[in-house]
């Protein structure tokens, strides 16, 4: 698939009429499309969509005097392939550093895999089969362990293998790569790679559209590091867009807006315009603890994927890290790291963040059959996961124990336990940290202390032993994503159903004020670290509630310093008591948006 450049009826360049095989809505009635929003931010701009060129391939059984031309073929678009990712790479340092750049680094290495090459062309020269077709059939291969996979981690990484596929199928017929659209524009694409965005967004793009992608897709968080607001997850929005039209880009909502009127354009201009009132007083308070308007002090901690955020927690004002999320450590080579890899990673987080906190979350691993069995089960998302993998798999939990406490020589990390259930769940694994720290304690060249350990509160069977667990841990962790999806039967990454997943639930918030509160009354440390504390809606209910530490994305940090101050305990503790009074969501939701419209100052 080559990029060509979307073209109107008349030919001329989509920045200035319309786009070809399209007409705009005749009644120019203002319409509104729903996805999510990968990255926050408001755009008002012409729309700019971005095609694929769909590329007519030779099916034909290949002659013996065209084999080794075929796979020279090949292997020469694997070199222009590395050629244009090393380029992208060097952008994505430049722009946004070396966190996004290694996922480029991976594509190039995953290009000269000498088992991939060699099998590829093995097939050509013994199928004589065109090159496009066998790396169709052997990426093919990956991508449908990745697709059919229930983990939302594996889905998106999907993208990116898709995305080195493609680049190599192109250059197979030398199609140049489209890296420039019209300046200021809204770019809305079936699909968007993270080569797109890093190479796009030297246009001085306004904001990103696609019909594929997740809030944790690498478009997302790319977008993210670079402001730039992305509506993702779709569906078939690129069908309707129509090149030219003014659009309104809402990353906060998850809302496209076509054809707007009058007023609703004036409605975003106001609200971009206490957007950046309220952004240069979030960064007069980033610098400073928060409070309530009545002087209680509430902390912000970061959730995190890799060591390399940790260099920017001092400018949102964090606290340290509340979620380490483990995973991609473990999933970098589809196997699990040594512990000596894993101790030199920790290593490092724990004195760039020392006396701050670290909190590492245990491999939260399972819901994908690549590793550990070749098995599917028919619900990987209620089967083999989270800690039963950790306890069924030994070797895997003895290493990262063992990594985490060596790791501990400043006394700032603890461990936190994922998809608890069960109390014998959490003995276990206290019994076996203890049985590592009094060894490694013994033979270790110097002090250490033993890490704390906490449990994910996500499951509502841990809310139902919610007195106990806080009995014998250190903390807990609320994550809410997970506990809103598993009380509700409702998959959050189902497209179908995804408007039942309701985190304004009466269930849910009532879960949430039992779970607080009987950590309290335990004297047991209670954090959240799930969307929902960056919410401003739910930030006072929470705080009527009793919590005062929250864990969340870097950036949400400077805008809870900066709405905390406007409320007072009891006022947020009154609010908290009339919604645990009512019994719709609707209802919960128009009452927390009177408290909040209330106390706006902007």
């Amino acid at each position: 698939m080559a990029y060509r450049k979307a073209r109107t009826s008349s030919g001329k360049s989509p920045d200035s009429t319309g786009n070809q095989g399209k007409n705009p809505d005749p009644s120019g009635k203002e319409r509104r499309f729903f996805g999510i929003g990968g990255s926050k931010g408001f755009a008002i701009g012409e729309v700019y969509e971005f095609v694929r060129e769909t590329i007519d391939h030779e099916t034909a059984e290949l002659s013996t005097g065209k084999i080794e031309d075929e796979v020279e073929r090949f292997l020469a678009a694997l070199n222009r392939s590395e050629k244009e990712l090393k380029k992208i790479e060097r952008v994505t340092t430049r722009k946004i550093g070396r966190l996004y750049s290694d996922l480029f680094q991976a594509q190039i290495m995953l290009l000269n895999d000498p088992v991939l090459t060699s099998n590829i062309s093995r097939r050509i020269r013994t199928e004589f089969k065109p090159a496009h077709l066998v790396i169709e059939q052997e990426f093919g291969k990956y991508l449908e362990h990745f697709l059919n996979s229930d983990d939302i981690f594996f889905r998106e990484r999907a993208a990116d293998l898709h995305d080195i596929k493609e680049r190599i199928i192109r250059n197979l017929h030398i199609r140049k790569l489209h890296s420039w659209v019209p300046e200021g524009t809204i770019v809305v694409s079936h699909h968007l790679s993270p080569a797109d965005i890093i190479l796009l967004s030297r246009s001085n793009i306004k904001g990103f559209a696609s019909d594929t992608g997740g809030k944790t897709s690498h478009v997302s968080l790319i977008c993210k590091s670079l402001n730039i607001p992305i509506v993702v997850g779709l569906g078939n929005f690129s069908q309707k867009a129509v090149s030219g039209n003014r659009i309104i880009l809402d990353g906060n909502q998850g809302l496209l807006i076509t054809d707007p009127k009058e007023e609703t354009i004036d409605e975003y201009l106001k609200k971009r315009e206490c957007e950046s009132r309220r952004e240069a007083d979030d960064s007069i308070l980033a610098h400073r603890h928060a409070f309530t308007r009545c002087g209680v002090r509430i902390s912000a901690c970061s959730n995190i994927d890799f060591k390399e955020e940790i260099e920017h927690l001092d400018s949102t004002g964090s606290e340290g890290v509340g979620l380490f999320r483990t995973e991609n450590l473990f999933l970098d080579d589809l196997k699990p790291p040594k512990e000596s890899v894993q101790y030199e990673y920790y290593l490092q987080m724990a004195e760039m963040l020392t006396p701050k906190p670290l909190v590492i979350r245990l491999f939260d691993i399972g819901g994908d059959k690549l590793i550990y069995s070749p098995i599917k089960e028919p619900n990987p998302n209620l089967g083999w996961r989270g800690i039963r993998i950790l306890i069924d798999v030994p070797e895997i939990l003895d290493a990262q124990l063992q990594a985490v406490i060596k790791a501990n020589i400043h006394g700032n990390v603890d461990v936190l336990l994922p998809m608890i259930s069960s109390i014998e769940e959490i003995e276990h694994i206290k019994q076996t940290l203890d049985r590592h720290y009094h060894h490694i304690k013994a033979n270790f060249h110097e002090p250490l202390d033993k890490p704390g350990v906490g449990a994910m509160i996500e499951i509502p069977a841990a809310v139902e032993l919610i007195d106990e667990i806080t009995r014998i841990v250190d903390f807990i962790s609320i994550g809410t994503n997970d506990l809103t999806q598993y009380t509700l039967a409702v998959d959050r990454n189902n497209l179908i159903v995804q408007d039942l997943f309701e985190k304004f639930h009466p269930a849910i918030i009532r879960q949430l004020h039992k779970i607080i509160t009987t950590a309290q009354k335990n004297r047991c440390r209670v954090s959240l670290c799930g969307d929902m504390g960056s919410d401003p809606f739910a930030m006072p209910f929470l705080i009527g509630c009793g919590l005062r530490e929250f864990s969340m994305v870097s950036s949400d940090i400077p805008t809870l310093k900066t709405i905390v101050g406007k409320y007072t305990v009891e006022e947020c503790e009154l609010l908290a008591a009339e919604c645990l009074g009512l019994s719709r969501a609707s209802a919960i939701k128009a009452h927390l948006e009177t408290f909040v419209k209330a106390h706006e100052t902007c």
